[in-house]
């Protein structure tokens, strides 16, 4: 695996994290909030907005486009407006950056006719993430669209000459980001347009109160039905980013998994509902508060759980990672069933080097069958504990595996080395001072190369690649 030579964790393990940590605002809804601002050219206000490279790079991308923006990083101020748009092209250098850059199609497509170039979806390397949910989309919509092979990467070339007209869309599968684009393109359609088969997380439901607030005529009605009325006239806005429900799951988790007690401020039990079911049935204890939820270990944890991940209202992909380092100190065996990415197991060989008995399979070992039966793809595994942990050196290979291997190191009483931290920093707000604030042992270190980094541990411990 690449290794990133710059700045990484040092982190020594077995101490019980204790304390109080406040949430972030959601990764996944002010990026997504951002290109929603793009629809209009009226000004923008966000409060919550957590200080995270995915933010910067969402609004480099925007900038791109138009956008000016003010963002107080220390009081979580976000202020922005795109008066006019400079460009419809989209620079190559973006090109697998994250996933924002093919959302700006639905915002684009129904503010000018010109044509509008994006360059092709990025992200953690979880599995494809195919795009044909969105195209198809908005050419139900009215919009031409059409892939191009550039020098390097791949583009998008899209327009709407005659505008976007309001239609029924049936999306294949509740996806996320298709959801979203559809949304952005219906909003200045002409007409009313039904989504069917919507997916329903609590960051849509952010972007549409966002849009309703900038004038959108948009609900949510039964059986994930999104309806909206297309306008051309907007207001200013300002609005709260919702709480980040993957990052209080994540401390959550450590809470328990080091056998200490955490207040998590700004954790919403709705957007926690399936998770805290799992976590009372492995033994973990929290208790709701009136501005978050308290979590704490309560005694020896009980595996023979069985989970599988789905989208909102179900359990998502994103808690999955953590959940399985907590299950391997869970007395028993656990399965885990991924429903949503098809390569989302890669990092369990890491934690089976660091000591976790983990096994996987290609069968569908859930209740049901999912998209990925007879396609070889390792999605689901068996989980079995109680097993002590190892300190390593740990390479991160995407966001939440990232996390997962914090953890591990967290749980681990040897100390570990955790490279790759530019991961971490996409999702995380101060990661290491709010771990540190919990009583971690966590340290940003610096080292230039391969041998540096093993000088940092002694005894030396092996590289996990």
């Amino acid at each position: 695996m690449h290794q990133k030579i710059g700045t990484h964790f040092k982190i020594e393990g077995g101490t019980p994290l204790k304390g109080s940590i406040k949430v972030a605002g959601a990764k996944n809804a002010i990026t997504k909030l951002l290109v929603a601002s793009l629809i209009s050219d009226k000004k923008c206000r966000f409060t919550n907005v957590p200080n995270i490279s995915e933010v910067e790079i969402s609004l480099q991308l925007c900038s791109e486009v138009g956008m000016k923006y003010e963002w107080d990083k220390k009081l979580g101020t976000l202020e922005v407006i795109t008066k006019e748009l400079k460009s419809t092209y989209v620079s190559q250098r973006f090109s697998g950056s994250n996933r924002i850059p093919i959302l700006l199609l639905g915002a684009l497509l129904g503010r000018t006719d010109e044509d509008i170039v994006v360059p092709t979806v990025g992200g953690c390397n979880i599995g494809k993430r195919p795009v044909n949910f969105h195209i198809k989309a908005l050419e139900d919509l009215g919009a031409t669209i059409e892939y191009r092979k550039m020098k390097k990467d791949g583009a998008y070339f899209a327009h709407a000459h005659s505008g976007l007209e309001g239609a029924l869309i049936k999306l294949p599968y509740p996806s996320v980001g298709a959801t979203e684009n559809a949304i952005l393109g219906a909003v200045s359609a002409k007409g009313t347009t039904i989504i069917k088969n919507a997916a329903i997380e609590p960051e849509i439901v952010d972007i549409i109160l966002f849009l309703q607030k900038m004038g959108a005529i948009i609900h949510v009605d039964v059986n994930r039905t999104i309806i909206i009325q297309g306008t051309k006239k907007f207001n200013e806005v300002d609005h709260k980013v919702i709480s980040d429900k993957i990052e209080a799951a994540s401390y959550a988790i450590a809470a328990i998994a080091t056998k200490g007690k955490i207040f998590v401020e700004g954790a919403n039990q709705a957007d926690l509902l399936i998770f805290l079911n799992h976590l009372r049935e492995v033994g973990g204890g929290f208790r709701v508060k009136e501005n978050g939820i308290e979590f704490f270990y309560q005694g020896p944890l009980k595996g023979g759980i069985h989970i599988e991940t789905d989208v909102h209202p179900g359990f998502i992909t994103d808690w999955q990672q953590p959940f399985v380092v907590l299950l391997t100190q869970a007395e028993g065996s656990s399965v885990v069933h991924e429903t949503v990415y098809e390569n989302r197991f890669g990092y369990t060989e890491t934690l089976k080097e660091m000591g976790a008995d983990i096994t996987l399979f290609n069968q569908c070992l859930g209740n049901r069958q999912c998209r990925f039966n007879a396609h070889n793809f390792a999605h689901s595994l068996i989980v079995r504990g109680p097993t002590p942990l190892s300190g390593q050196i740990i390479h991160i290979p995407d966001l939440r595996a990232g996390f997962a291997y914090i953890l591990g190191a967290l749980i681990a009483k040897e100390p570990s080395i955790v490279t790759n931290t530019h991961f971490i920093d996409r999702g995380y707000e101060n990661i290491e001072h709010k771990l540190t604030s919990l009583g971690a042992k966590i340290e940003r270190v610096s080292a230039s190369s391969s041998k540096e980094i093993e000088e940092i541990l002694a005894p030396k411990l092996p590289s996990l690649v």
